[in-house]
């Protein structure tokens, strides 16, 4: 293998740019061309790839975001669009692929060696930590720190005033930012599309709660099959309208993506970014490059995208001890 390229699909996450970095400088370590996709997919089937150098990541590691940019792609799930993506790589003489992304990326990557057989190592690059293969993926460390620093401001003003706030994070179909986030912030609940929690639950432990606390937090993951925050705190309001409490709504929204990296996000971007490249020399393909208790591993992209990973046991039982 001669020449291989690096892109970033889907959402970003802070750490991919650290991962980007591994993926340039690993491969010209050992002697590779390395070549960086921009836009992902869409970027791919236009031929938006240009050749990197070891000075083209400098002064990035620090920083969110992607200097590879990225986007969703319609065109790459169709066949024609494939194709056209296909010749692009062709065209440029690249043999492997580096996807850094979650599911949808590591989707388009399983179908695409089914088709072309190029092979392609992945990295688990989002905020949701929901990728099955790996202990922790790309971002959530900072997304959960982020989310953190809100939330022990809002206790500030919660607590100063008797009020209780609903704080919304992200999370459509995993919890573990939201699980996170409430045992490192106290939250008095947490509501997670893992578990179910009513409404009627909500109440039941508001009215518990107010025999000891005049404030509470309540965190709420945006996938939560109740329905976000605010559709929440409506249904709430509607129970507690006799009384002289106050309820308050934050959507913390795609702060969560941004800003820079922890020391936890770049070091895991940089040892999946190595391990993707050195990987692909060794003839892994059609797999994701994680770590499991703090040894690299590799899965295949069937299992990344096919197995569940749960929320650990351990934390839901923490946090509704500490909550009391």
């Amino acid at each position: 293998m001669k020449k291989i390229a690096v892109f970033t699909s889907g959402g970003d996450s802070p750490g991919m740019n650290a991962c980007i970095r591994a993926v340039v400088r690993t491969g010209i370590y050992h002697g590779l061309d390395v070549f960086g996709i921009m836009y992902g997919y869409d970027g791919m089937i236009r031929g938006e790839i240009k050749k990197m150098q070891s000075h083209s990541v400098s002064n990035i590691l620090q920083r969110g975001g992607t200097i590879l940019k990225s986007a969703r792609s319609e065109g790459f799930r169709t066949k024609e669009g494939r194709k056209k993506a296909y010749d692009q790589l062709v065209k440029h003489g690249i043999e492997g692929l580096v996807a850094i992304g979650g599911d949808g990326t590591f989707t388009g990557a399983k179908l695409f060696f089914e088709e072309y057989g190029i092979p392609t190592v992945g990295c688990p690059g989002t905020i949701d930590n929901d990728i099955f293969g790996t202990d922790y993926t790309i971002g959530f460390d900072t997304a959960v720190n982020t989310a953190l620093e809100a939330i022990d401001k809002i206790r500030d003003t919660a607590a100063a005033h008797d009020r209780i706030f609903f704080i919304e994070v992200m999370g459509r179909d995993s919890g573990y930012i939201g699980i996170e986030c409430g045992i490192g912030g106290g939250a008095e609940l947490v509501m997670v599309p893992e578990t179910k929690t009513t409404v009627k639950d909500v109440i039941k432990s508001l009215k518990g709660l107010r025999k000891t606390k005049t404030s509470s937090i309540i965190i709420v993951a945006e996938g939560d099959e109740a329905g976000g925050a605010a559709e929440i705190v409506e249904k709430v309001k509607a129970q507690f309208k006799n009384e002289d409490k106050e309820f308050k709504v934050t959507t913390l929204g795609h702060i969560q993506r941004g800003g820079n990296p922890t020391a936890k996000d770049r070091i895991l971007g940089s040892r999946t970014g190595m391990a993707a490249v050195e990987g692909l020399m060794k003839g892994e393909s059609n797999c994701m490059a994680g770590v499991i208790n703090d040894m690299v591993v590799y899965t295949s992209f069937e299992d990344c995208i096919t197995k569940d990973k749960p929320l650990k046991e351990e934390y839901l039982r923490l946090q509704e001890i500490l909550s009391i």
